[in-house]
């Protein structure tokens, strides 16, 4: 059944593309060089922490950056997730939250005068011209099982990435070289001249609540008991893996799910009866957490603060988008 829903899902989606690549369905271009940032599948692939490094790369050389996002809706006029996650991890960028991305970008230029307008999860929304499209490909999970949804996690057919400029390799250190090398070869073959980087997630510390810290050695030799809401928890618990650290239990919820005071008080429960000395979480769930169980519980709730660190390749980003801001600065 789910195979037959993917059936249209994909006839949608071509159709679609196709209205934009014959130029039925128009674009809208604004004189700032726009930067999209997005993925092919659904799930965290890695997009906040890029979206967060470039506009902290740019801002550091004076250009002034904004950041477009959709936001996600929670409640009838309130956003969460990615929009404050952004402007916690880049606090110097203006951080545009409206759906539509062309009064977004209006905006952005009219009121703040942004050079470098950085469209998040922009991949699909073609309706404002984009200077360079680039696209986060997760290594953990790279082609989303291969079908569209909902039969798999893929937003468009794999064929969509020629309109990408680069791809970026993301959590490239908990696959393979061999595995990494197959996906760069799958996707030279549908664009050959595509630019290719490669990231890791790098975690950084502990974020307490009242916005304490602690550093990652003080984890060591305790229990840990780690919860998420996001698109690739798999992702989350092998980092916590590759650290090395004590978990005694975790649980799963569904991406961006809207946690509630009966969410938090089983994560407790549960952690309390597994001995655990911390609760741990991503920095997104964390967002939509602490205030839920700020000085609530004997055991601490924290949140794994973690950044983009480029390993390869980031001097072509950095070319391509130079590139289309030479027009504007």
């Amino acid at each position: 059944m789910l195979v037959v829903f993917s059936f249209f899902y994909r006839l949608a989606v071509t159709l679609r593309n196709r209205l934009y690549d014959k130029s039925i369905l128009k674009t809208a271009k604004v004189p700032a060089a726009v930067v999209s940032i997005g993925n092919i599948t659904t799930g965290g692939t890695g997009k906040t922490p890029l979206v967060a490094w470039l506009c902290n790369y740019f801002t550091d050389r004076n250009i002034k950056t904004a950041v477009l996002t959709r936001g996600y809706k929670i409640k009838d006029s309130v956003f969460a997730d990615e929009p404050a996650m952004l402007a916690k991890a880049a606090e110097e960028t203006k951080i545009i939250v409206n759906p539509d991305r062309i009064a977004g970008a209006e905006k952005a230029i009219n009121e703040y005068n942004a050079k470098l307008l950085i469209m998040d999860d922009g991949f699909q929304h073609r309706k404002l011209a984009r200077d360079v499209d680039i696209v986060a490909v997760d290594a953990t999970e790279p082609f989303g099982y291969e079908k569209l949804l909902p039969a798999g996690l893929l937003r468009e057919p794999l064929d969509s990435l020629k309109r990408a400029d680069a791809v970026v390799i993301t959590r490239s250190n908990q696959n393979s070289p061999e595995k990494i090398d197959e996906i760069k070869k799958r996707i030279s073959q549908i664009k050959p001249d595509i630019v290719f980087t490669a990231a890791v997630h790098k975690p950084l510390c502990i974020k307490l609540i009242k916005d304490s810290q602690m550093p990652l050695n003080e984890l060591a030799g305790r229990k840990i008991y780690a919860f998420c809401g996001i698109g690739n928890p798999n992702s989350f618990f092998q980092t916590l893996s590759d650290m090395a650290l004590n978990i005694v239990g975790t649980k799963v919820y569904n991406d961006h799910h809207r946690y509630t005071d009966a969410d938090i008080a089983a994560i407790y429960e549960d952690a309390r009866y597994k001995q655990a000395e911390i609760v741990l979480t991503t920095h997104k769930d964390w967002v939509k957490t602490a205030l839920l169980c700020i000085d609530k519980f004997e055991i601490p709730f924290a949140a794994l603060m973690i950044e983009l660190e480029f390993i390869d390749g980031q001097e072509n980003i950095i070319a391509l988008i130079d590139k289309a801001l030479a027009k504007y600065v």
